[in-house]
């Protein structure tokens, strides 16, 4: 199929399955459900593919679900696209008819758009099976916000036992560019992610005789004043990172000094030596410090989600795609972020690309995990219509 008759056949079938499409995604942002908690969500889906008759495998990982559509030549070459359908523990503060009916949970990430956009995909995709060559591999992936993250879970049961892909293309929505645009960037462009937690234990006591106890409350202080020279000191400037410590909890009073104090942080790497150095001086500070106020350190530094890699080639690749499919000025540039993502398992195994597409419009867009984050409804048209573009045009080279 020609380049034009394939834009011209795609945006037909993005037009003539908009109305399903919006009502996908608001039955799923009516339904959210945790990090793998995801049975309705999987039902939803599987029972889609059924209907449309699409071949797929379920329980995956947990409530992840692998589908497959063969064109002409299936062995040629194989390309996989992934959504995730988790939600947050967030209560939804939007007026809409469509708001969450689980109290305390809400999809405010946008990973409703992301599963709904990949449903229409498949089903314009099967419509056009007859018109390209390979097979195209659909992920719907759970459990993306929390760790381990459900797209490790689906690497360690097999996913692509069967089909090994030759690229995997994944997308996010974006609150910062306006409908009907996307954005790429090749290289790393979110970091690493790893928990570090700790807990400082000494002998307490009475606030008013420190040298009769161990300061626990001093030393978890001074250690986290002392884990910020890691960044400013230890680590490669021209690599960055961020280590933050969101909890310290001291749980004594104004004249308790207590024998516990624990704190929890994150530590933030857009390079994946960078993290492997830097995660043992952190336990090597916490001790140390510890030690030097009389105070004993147990610390774990939990393996979390690697930096989430663009191909340079494949995404080149998918921008110039982009580019035939929305036109030049749609598509954009993109901001590196030290938030993450545990597409970043896909990535480091497989050439990858992971981009964003605006959802600001008419709709008041919020910031992601917020209570009133809500896209427009417009952007599920260049979702659907870009994820399925990107995959055919690799299929008809």
């Amino acid at each position: 199929m020609e380049q034009s008759e394939l834009t011209n056949a795609i945006k037909a079938k993005v037009k003539l399955y908009h109305k399903d499409t919006v009502t996908q995604y608001q039955h799923l942002h009516q339904h959210p459900e945790l990090s793998f908690e995801e049975k309705s969500t999987s039902e939803y889906i599987e029972k889609r593919l059924n209907g449309w008759g699409i071949e797929y495998r379920s329980h995956i990982g947990g409530f992840g679900i692998l589908a497959c559509i063969k064109g002409q030549n299936p062995t040629s070459r194989t390309i996989a696209l992934r959504a995730d359908m988790d939600a947050l523990p967030i209560t939804e503060q939007n007026p809409v008819s469509f708001k969450s009916e689980n109290e305390g949970v809400m999809h405010a990430c946008g990973h409703d758009t992301h599963t709904a956009s990949l449903l229409s995909a498949v089903r314009i995709i099967n419509d056009l099976k007859d018109s390209f060559e390979g097979t195209i591999l659909f992920i719907f992936q759970p459990g993306e916000e929390k760790h381990p993250g459900g797209a490790s879970l689906m690497l360690k049961d097999g996913i692509f036992d069967t089909y090994k892909p030759d690229i995997i293309i994944g997308q996010h929505a974006y609150v910062d560019y306006p409908v009907g645009t996307v954005g790429f960037e090749a290289g790393v462009i979110m970091a690493s992610a790893d928990e570090v937690h700790i807990k400082i234990k000494g002998k307490g006591g009475h606030g008013a005789i420190p040298h009769e106890a161990n300061d626990t409350v001093l030393a978890a202080s001074q250690l986290i004043v002392s884990m910020q020279q890691i960044v400013s000191r230890r680590s490669n400037p021209f690599k960055p990172c961020v280590l933050t410590f969101g909890k310290f909890i001291a749980d004594g009073a104004t004249n308790i000094i207590p024998n516990e104090v624990t704190l929890a942080g994150s530590l933030r790497c857009m390079d994946e030596e960078e993290r492997n150095k830097l995660k043992p001086i952190i336990k090597e500070i916490a001790i140390s410090t510890a030690k030097a106020y009389g105070c004993q350190c147990d610390i774990e530094v939990y393996d979390g989600y690697p930096c989430t890699y663009n191909n340079e080639q494949v995404t080149a690749t998918a921008k110039s795609f982009a580019i035939e499919y929305l036109g030049e000025d749609k598509v954009l540039g993109l901001p590196k972020r030290m938030t993450s993502e545990d597409f970043g398992f896909f990535s480091q195994e497989y050439p990858c690309t992971f981009y964003r597409y605006g959802i600001m419009g008419m709709q008041h867009c919020t910031g992601l995990h917020t209570p009133t984050f809500l896209i427009d409804e417009e952007a599920l048209r260049t979702s659907v219509g870009t994820i399925t573009y990107l995959a055919l045009r690799y299929c008809n080279p």
